[in-house]
């Protein structure tokens, strides 16, 4: 049975559209990060862990530095240093200093992170599953309105 998002959360009334779209994109939100929350749990990293081999793997053979990393996460909260140094602690990155520069940290993903990325790819297909209730016409559609909200 198909529930609205007022049924979901058991609230009927809201103060206009504005209201209940926000209501209903936070709700939305939370059920698909619980959906990428689990998956990744199965690898044993996390969502932000994962965008940041993502990141590093894009970037190769070259290096990229915490800066770098911070401007393309989808996270923009997220604190890179502690994520990267966690995935160095995993084996999954490799740090050193640049040689130009001392004070900068050059990071790159390790042949261990390409072997994990691998393997989510294999699966990684499943956290689209919610989307799948959409038309592909209706997914263009939701990017269309989700990019406007961002401009």
């Amino acid at each position: 049975m198909t529930k609205t998002i007022s049924e979901a959360i058991v609230q009927s009334k809201f103060r206009n559209d504005y209201h209940k779209a926000t209501v209903a994109l936070f709700y939305v939100c939370n059920q698909v990060g619980g959906i990428h929350h689990a998956f990744f749990k199965n690898y044993n990293i996390t969502l932000q862990q994962f965008n940041v081999l993502r990141i590093l793997r894009g970037q190769q053979p070259n290096a990229c530095n915490l800066l770098l990393i911070k401007e393309r996460m989808m996270d923009k909260m997220s604190d890179v240093s502690r994520i990267v140094e966690r995935l160095r602690i995993a084996g999954y990155v490799d740090r050193c200093l640049n040689e130009n520069n001392r004070r900068e940290v050059e990071i790159r993903i390790s042949k261990n992170g390409l072997k994990l990325l691998a393997k989510i790819d294999q699966n990684i297909d499943v956290l689209e599953t919610p989307l799948t209730q959409l038309t592909q016409k209706e997914a263009k559609e939701l990017i269309k309105l989700l990019e406007k909200i961002i401009q």
